[in-house]
């Protein structure tokens, strides 16, 4: 872990409602809290009961004044969706990780013109513009986890594990405890622990 006197994070998550993007980012702060680092975060879940886009910029470290991350500056994005991730990539920095979840989520508008979506060319381009990205292969991971519930945990682990997180998945397990019913924890930890 880095020294705590000059740590500091810029992180991204993206998805669509539903998907624990909001938890995710609460789990990160709480962790970031516990270790008395300062944290900024900005959310918006306004359409998030309805599928709709749902993104959390988080900012830990001394010397942060606003919630808010300029383009450019972002050192992880940990994307639920294929597609919230290409969204979000101007705010990646130029040596930045991208965590994504392979699973497509049709967007709203998408259905609601009938127009087409493919998850796999959000992919593909995301391997072909960015250096460091680590895909998540969804379904497999579900299977194996046992519940698609837990999509965010799975890619917690898989961001503490590419180090870009800053946070252990022991950490973020701690928070877990605190922060999540105990009948509950047995999954998630499972979900953390995910190592596809």
């Amino acid at each position: 872990m880095p020294d705590l006197n000059n740590f500091q994070r810029n992180i991204v998550l993206c998805g669509v409602g539903g998907q624990g993007t909001v938890l995710a980012s609460r789990l990160i702060s709480a962790a970031a809290m516990a270790k008395g680092l300062p944290v900024c975060s900005a959310e918006t879940i306004g359409m998030a009961q309805r599928g709709g886009s749902v993104f959390s910029h988080l900012r830990i470290g001394d010397n942060i004044y606003s919630p808010m991350i300029a383009q450019g500056t972002a050192d992880l994005i940990l994307a639920f969706e294929p597609g919230e991730a290409v969204r979000m990539l101007p705010y990646l920095a130029p040596n930045g990780q991208i965590v994504v979840s392979d699973r497509a989520v049709m967007p709203v508008t998408a259905t609601l013109t009938g127009s087409n979506y493919n998850g796999a060319e959000m992919i593909d381009y995301l391997l072909a513009n960015c250096p460091r990205v680590s895909v998540i292969h969804t379904e497999e991971a579900i299977a194996e986890v046992g519940s698609a519930k837990v999509l965010n945990l799975i890619m917690l682990g898989a961001a503490a594990k590419t180090g870009a997180l800053g946070f252990t998945k022991e950490e973020i397990r701690e928070q877990i405890k605190e922060k999540i019913n105990p009948r509950f924890h047995e999954l998630n930890f499972k979900a953390l622990e995910y190592t596809g």
